[in-house]
């Protein structure tokens, strides 16, 4: 089975759609191309905190970033045209249940921006709604079959979010079911989706608490002939101590080979930025230093193994 990718990727993710319109900038409907253009400024601002921190020396080869098409396919194509790794969402924004961005026509989109990595996120509890379990993962097969039938790389997040019976039984306690919980159901969804004929490359993966759990979750994704697929951790948007955390167990287990933390990284600089109260210079630096801290502190740790 060819598939996989195994070398360090350190992703700066700004692919945030629906979130931005409307926590970001509090918009809701049909955006005038006035508004458009704000949050297309906004993410060049994340990207040249990015290219910022390529240039302060974090390594090219192991940098990417993931955009999406809607507002920053001038930065898709600038990020190609410079060589960067690059990765461009295929999912609707905000829904529940997964679908593709551009219906049946995503595969044209796809060879329109050809980036490294074509990325979905996707809601999948093995305890969950066990119709629409099965839909996502006949939709995501599809993809799965024509990325690597045209060879092309399949970046998959996997959010695992509790059921409503599973936080009643918990007294509602979100950490609880983060630490009981989401990590045997993270891998029972590797395992599910693989069964079903879903082939990631990269698995995006929720942060997790423990070693055993990232390497449980590692051995999932390498079973049976996989063994060049490789994972990375996400920030969920939480303090910058928790990533720390995470990205420091992460990193420690073999397989782990980075990570892909957005809003921690730029919200704060972009918030400031939109305000007035920062200038946009002072955003790119910040966004820089913070993308910068990631990179070296999974890369110290990695180390260490």
């Amino acid at each position: 089975m060819n598939i996989g990718y195994d070398k360090p990727l350190y992703i700066q993710p700004f692919d945030h759609r629906g979130s931005f319109q409307t926590k970001m900038f509090g918009w809701k409907g049909t955006l005038t191309e006035e508004q458009i253009a704000q949050i297309a400024a906004a993410k060049q601002v994340i990207y040249d905190g990015f290219k910022a921190a390529l240039a302060a020396g974090v390594p090219k080869e192991k940098a990417g970033i993931l955009v999406d098409e809607q507002f920053g396919a001038a930065i898709l194509r600038d990020a190609a045209a410079k060589g960067y790794t690059t990765a461009c969402p295929a999912e609707k924004s905000g829904q529940e249940e997964f679908d593709f961005q551009y219906g049946e026509d995503f595969a044209s989109h796809i060879e329109a921006f050809n980036p490294t990595f074509c990325k979905v996120l996707v809601r999948y509890n093995p305890e969950g709604d066990a119709a629409m379990n099965h839909r996502q993962a006949a939709r995501l097969r599809h993809l799965s079959e024509y990325l690597h039938r045209t060879g092309r790389k399949f970046m998959f997040e996997l959010l695992v979010p509790a059921e409503q019976a599973e936080l009643e039984e918990l007294h509602g306690d979100k950490r609880a079911y983060d630490r009981s919980r989401r990590p045997r159901h993270m891998v029972d969804a590797i395992h599910e989706l693989q069964d079903a004929g879903v082939e990631p490359d990269v698995w995006k993966i929720e942060g997790l608490d423990r070693t055993e759990d990232c390497a449980a979750v590692v051995a999932a994704a390498r079973r049976a002939g996989r063994a060049g697929v490789g994972c990375i951790v996400l920030g969920r948007g939480e303090d910058e101590a928790k990533v720390e955390s995470w990205l420091s167990t992460a990193a420690r287990v073999p397989g782990f080979i980075g990570f892909a933390v957005g809003r921690t990284t730029f919200w704060d600089a972009l918030v400031g930025w939109r305000d007035g109260r920062t200038s946009r210079a002072a955003a790119i630096a910040e966004v820089a230093g913070r993308y910068t801290r990631w990179c070296r502190l999974f890369a110290e740790r990695a180390e260490g193994r």
